[in-house]
């Protein structure tokens, strides 16, 4: 498939009373990186935020009633891009990329229609990776790798969960990619009617790559990185703690605590490919 030269790019992001020193490099990052791309900015913050930026020609800003946690505030934005969008970049205030990120991924987009969403590699400030193409949680994924008070069950739980074996040479089909910095076609956002708001926070993602998966190749791109100052909230603060355990519950209570055949079967394929790849590679080495 040919490239498309032209393709229009939105993105937006969600802000709540954030330090301008956090979401500028963002704001300034997506700019840089396309040369005609629409970044709208949903603030869901109690008193309307204003910064510089936000007067950019490429910037929409709009300030929401309340507090419509991060899936919701997303999805204001979804409703006015409409149809003026090819691409739609869904990404964090606290993530800053260089110019060479979002061609590749348009790039990959473009050569095969059957990618619904792609991530590039995500890293800390300091270069090490963060682990975001993951197989879809488990309970015991979720809840055990959290409470456990033993490391090596919870590292043996991280290693399979979080992919860690996977091959990063190259492109490729994970269950589950990360809502930080998500490259999605605008069209399928839109027909599934974009983030499922009975989340707050947390989780959603997850659901929002489910239902993409159910047409589409979902993507990872380690040959592009995206800086994410990932702070994890949930494990230092007791309210986001309490919102992240509602939104598991609510995930689970939807698509299946114990039986889940499309988790099963995803994971699954994920598991063995990332075992024949590895295969692949000893004989090669071996060469």
């Amino acid at each position: 498939m040919v490239s498309k030269a032209n393709d229009m790019i939105s993105a937006s992001l969600v802000l709540y009373n954030n330090n301008p020193k956090i979401f500028e490099p963002a704001i300034t990052s997506f700019l840089k990186g396309c040369e005609n791309g629409i970044i709208w900015i949903s603030d869901n913050s109690p008193k309307q935020l204003e910064n510089p930026i936000f007067s950019c020609d490429r910037v929409r800003y709009f300030k929401n009633e309340e507090n419509l946690g991060f899936g919701a505030g997303h999805n204001q934005a979804l409703k006015r891009i409409r149809l003026d969008s090819d691409l739609h970049l869904i990404l964090n205030p606290d993530v800053e990329f260089s110019t060479d990120v979002l061609p590749e991924l348009i790039r990959l987009m473009d050569a095969d229609d059957r990618i619904g969403a792609v991530m590039p590699r995500i890293i800390y400030p300091d270069g090490s990776p963060q682990h975001l193409a993951k197989l879809l949680p488990t309970p015991l994924d979720l809840f055990f790798r959290r409470f456990i008070p033993f490391n090596s069950i919870k590292n043996f739980i991280n290693r399979r969960y979080e992919l860690r074996d996977l091959d990063i040479s190259q492109p490729i089909e994970v269950p589950a990619i990360s809502g930080c910095f998500l490259l999605a076609r605008t069209s399928v956002l839109q027909r599934i009617g974009g983030f499922d708001e009975r989340y707050f926070m947390y989780m959603e993602d997850f659901d929002l790559v489910r239902r993409i998966a159910k047409s589409h190749k979902i993507l990872f791109a380690p040959q592009v990185e995206v800086v994410h100052h990932y702070a994890k909230g949930s494990y230092f603060k007791k309210t986001l703690l309490i919102y992240h355990i509602k939104s598991a519950i609510k995930y689970f209570n939807k698509w299946g605590w114990v039986f889940d055949a499309t988790r099963k079967h995803s994971n699954q394929r994920a598991l063995r490919q990332i075992q024949t790849l590895g295969k692949v590679i000893e004989i090669v080495d071996e060469q």
